[in-house]
């Protein structure tokens, strides 16, 4: 994700979130935020697509170390925070006209890939206690239920579900991961 991202991002944040965040909170994190890693998701180009197809999910992502064609338009993104050897899942969220067509489990690899590759060993996130489509999702990925975090939404006071991974440095999960690459290939 790069600055010149976020006016896409928040239409998104908007129609995505009760509480969204600020442009400002965007900002701040992709300029003053070392630990921080933001993912935008851009539609393949049927011309653009690697000659292995089973990489052509990676074609979806820009971080802000790559260059991209500003004229695609972002249609999800996500980020987390490295907090010692944790990644913390700040934020995830496809465009409503661009869901059910694995973006947001695409988004959900590359942050957990970008994790593994900065050495962390779990990611963790939060999410709303109601929100049964996210929970499936994430519990594909090796996320379960951690814990609770009551009245964590202050929109409404719903509490939120701690979902952790499993060591996600072992062997075992990079199969697991890999098994779900090659699923979405």
């Amino acid at each position: 994700m790069r600055v010149t991202d976020l006016a896409q991002v928040m239409e998104i944040e908007y129609a995505s979130f009760t509480t969204p965040w600020s442009e400002l909170s965007y900002r701040q994190e992709l300029l003053f935020n070392p630990n921080g890693s933001y993912f935008v998701a851009r539609p393949a180009r049927a011309d653009s697509i690697e000659a292995a197809p089973k990489f052509f999910w990676r074609k979806f992502f820009s971080s802000s170390s790559r260059q991209i064609r500003a004229a695609e338009p972002v249609v999800g993104y996500g980020g987390f925070w490295l907090v010692v050897d944790e990644a913390h899942i700040s934020t995830i969220a496809v465009n409503p006209a661009w869901r059910r067509r694995g973006i947001g489990a695409r988004l959900l690899i590359a942050m957990i890939e970008r994790a593994r590759a900065l050495r962390a060993e779990t990611v963790t996130l939060e999410v709303r206690v109601s929100n049964a489509p996210a929970q499936s999702l994430y519990r594909k990925y090796g996320f379960e239920i951690a814990g609770t975090r009551p009245r964590y939404y202050n929109d409404n006071g719903e509490d939120a579900f701690i979902m952790t991974t499993p060591r996600i440095q072992t062997d075992a999960y990079r199969i697991r991961l890999q098994h779900a690459i090659n699923i979405l290939a």
